[in-house]
């Protein structure tokens, strides 16, 4: 139950990064975009799960000497990825450069953060 809650939340932060000029869902029906969005959150998911430990390890030093600031690139880098991967399996969902990448990345980090803080406070029954 917690992955579909996280993939559900993570595909609201997707959709509110597509606010960010350069961030881009088409699609006719409204059914359709709400696939998109769940396909893209579990693509981005996967991404997230399985390259960046990969990457943060190759690059720890990169990590070390720019105080974590690689970490805002890399992030930046793998929101491309996954958009990248959304095109190739084919959902309608394009990131168009870097700088697209970027805002959508820090969006969709920052709206995932504030709807877990809202659901582990709505769920806890201490």
């Amino acid at each position: 139950m917690g992955i579909l809650v996280h993939v559900l939340l993570t595909a609201v932060a997707v959709w509110v990064s597509t606010l960010i000029p350069g961030i881009d869902l088409t699609g006719g029906t409204t059914t359709s975009r709400i696939l998109t969005l769940l396909g893209v959150a579990v693509i981005f998911g996967l991404v997230n799960a399985i390259v960046k430990p990969v990457v943060k390890f190759l690059g720890c030093v990169f990590y070390l000497v720019t105080l974590g600031l690689i970490g805002l690139v890399v992030n930046a880098l793998l929101f491309m990825l996954s958009g990248w991967l959304a095109e190739q399996a084919g959902l309608p969902f394009q990131v168009d450069g870097f700088w697209p990448a970027f805002w959508g990345a820090i969006i969709v980090a920052l709206t995932s953060w504030v709807l877990n803080l809202v659901y582990d406070k709505v769920t806890d029954n201490d």
